[in-house]
């Protein structure tokens, strides 16, 4: 579990390397979601340093980048506003134990089930939102107060610089692949700024980010039920932004490097990073798609990466802050607007003419949904759509194929799903005042999926009753009999020669 995967120098080196390149761009980000949380900014370097800590070593996904992070920042701003930052406190400890819960019982499968539709629109959405959030560092604070947008040559130094930082990002690999893209942009851009004297936005404009170790800090909170009513709400949401958003991103990473991460085991790490997080001061986070993309691009891909970047970060706090303040904010965002080009899948424009309509639209509605809300709300509303898509497809696909059988029977064989949405059609298909005294229906090409399907047999059967008929059901698989067993006596289920239904294996999940 412990094992940070590295069993050379060069691996050794590429991984710190790339840490380090991922620390350098995770520092205006905490910041910038701490004073989105409504907390002070070392509360958010705290999450990013041992969130990203704990979620790399005991993670399932190898090389990605977790800390605090922009979705989880927009639900803690309410409860932090009603009831403070010791509230915070206690409730992401309770997001990591619901975490942790929901590792044991396994539900990091079900990210099985979000269509490839819902994963591009995460992702376009994902690289709008992070292109939007490099547009605050384009204002400029106002002596009287306020900001305003940047005007004449701080633009564009602002902007030359930006295009100096993506120009040696894109061009630098190649040359030679010995040394990150974005580090040595970052490190070039700084040194320039520095040595020119130009006059432009840098880290120190946020925040100081000065400060000491964590130290534990147990929420100073009543342990009560009052307590527990208003912080579980805000934990269950929490919880299911920061596993949704680290489900997606392992997903997204196991595309990208043709690997496969392991979801309940990111669970476990989830939550027990923000289990710990909680009780030493932090906001907690997830996955970060941005960062994680960094640390890939930068040549990534252990755990040694997660771990180098997270001590990093510590090692600004404690020693650095003077020189990481000088960072120029423009190199940040010129490697950030790299990896919104790199995040952003440029091919749905080219096969959004080519899919289902049905799927070009849950493309285009997860990605507006995602920038106008959260990443939670719109992978659910995608799946929702899509599965209430599918379910409308599939149930004008449900027919019979009628014969007499030699016993003088008539059989039905049934093709199709059996399911709520197919059920009014189903009834439709047989007529038991016309057919014979004995029927037969023929499930080897049919399933019964709910208990809509299992009412509808049973109306069914009742209606063959009235008619003094008998109703038998053939061939129906393992799972169909289990789910039929509350029919009782008005069915005849006959269990010869049933097929065997595979069911995926999610013990590697």
């Amino acid at each position: 579990m412990f094992q940070l995967g590295c069993t050379s120098r060069v691996c050794f080196k590429n991984e710190v390397l790339s840490g380090l390149t991922v620390a350098l761009a995770l520092v205006p980000e905490a910041v910038a979601f701490a004073f989105v949380a409504g907390v002070q900014p070392l509360v958010g370097l705290y999450a990013a340093f041992l969130v990203g800590l704990l979620a790399a070593i005991f993670g399932g996904r190898p090389g990605m980048i977790s800390g605090a992070t922009g979705s989880m920042a927009v639900v803690m701003v309410a409860l932090v506003a009603r009831h403070g930052v010791e509230y915070l406190l206690a409730a992401v400890i309770l997001t990591g134990i619901i975490q942790m819960g929901a590792g044991v019982l396994r539900l990091g499968k079900y990210i099985r089930i979000v269509p490839h539709p819902v994963m591009l629109g995460f992702v376009n959405g994902l690289a709008i939102v992070i292109f939007l959030a490099q547009l605050q560092h384009f204002q400029i604070t106002l002596p009287e107060g306020g900001h305003a947008w940047m005007s004449g040559v701080t633009l564009w130094t602002f902007l030359g610089l930006i295009a100096l930082t993506m120009s040696i990002i894109y061009f630098l690999p190649k040359l030679t692949s010995a040394f990150p893209a974005s580090l040595a942009a970052i490190i070039i851009v700084s040194v320039l700024v520095i040595t020119l004297n130009l006059q432009t936005a840098t880290v120190g404009d946020l925040a100081s980010i000065k400060g000491g170790l964590p130290s534990f800090h147990l929420p100073a909170v009543p342990f009560n039920l009052e307590t527990l009513r208003i912080i579980l709400p805000y934990s269950f949401i929490l919880a299911a932004v920061g596993l949704i958003e680290s489900l997606l991103t392992l997903t997204l990473i196991d595309e990208v490097t043709n690997t496969r991460g392991r979801g309940n085991r990111e669970c476990m790490g989830q939550g027990i990073a923000n289990t710990v997080t909680g009780m030493f001061g932090g906001m907690g986070g997830c996955a970060m798609i941005g960062q994680s993309m960094i640390n890939i691009n930068s040549g990534g891909r252990q755990r040694m990466s997660g771990v180098a970047a997270a001590v990093f970060l510590l090692m600004f706090i404690l020693f650095a802050s003077p020189m990481i303040e000088r960072i120029p904010m423009a190199a940040l965002v010129g490697v950030m607007f790299i990896v919104v080009f790199a995040t952003f899948e440029w091919s749905s424009f080219r096969i959004i003419r080519k899919i289902p309509r049905t799927d070009a639209f849950v493309l285009v509605l997860v990605s507006i949904v995602t920038v106008f809300t959260d990443l939670a709300i719109a992978v659910v509303v995608g799946v929702i759509v899509s599965a209430l898509a599918f379910a409308w497809e599939h149930a004008r696909h449900i027919n019979v194929k009628g014969y007499d059988d030699a016993k003088g029977s008539r059989v039905y064989e049934l093709n199709g799903p059996l399911f709520f949405g197919s059920v009014k059609s189903f009834m439709e298909l047989f007529n038991p005042e016309q057919d014979p005294d004995d029927v037969i229906i023929e499930f080897q090409n049919s399933r019964v999926a709910d208990h809509s399907a299992i009412e509808a047999i049973d109306n069914l059967a009742e209606r063959y009753i009235r008619a003094g008929k008998t109703l038998h059901l053939r061939h129906l698989s393992v799972e169909c009999r289990e789910l039929l067993t509350k029919a009782g006596d008005l069915v005849e289920v006959n269990v010869l020669e049933d097929p065997r239904y595979a069911i995926a294996d999610d013990k590697l999940a």
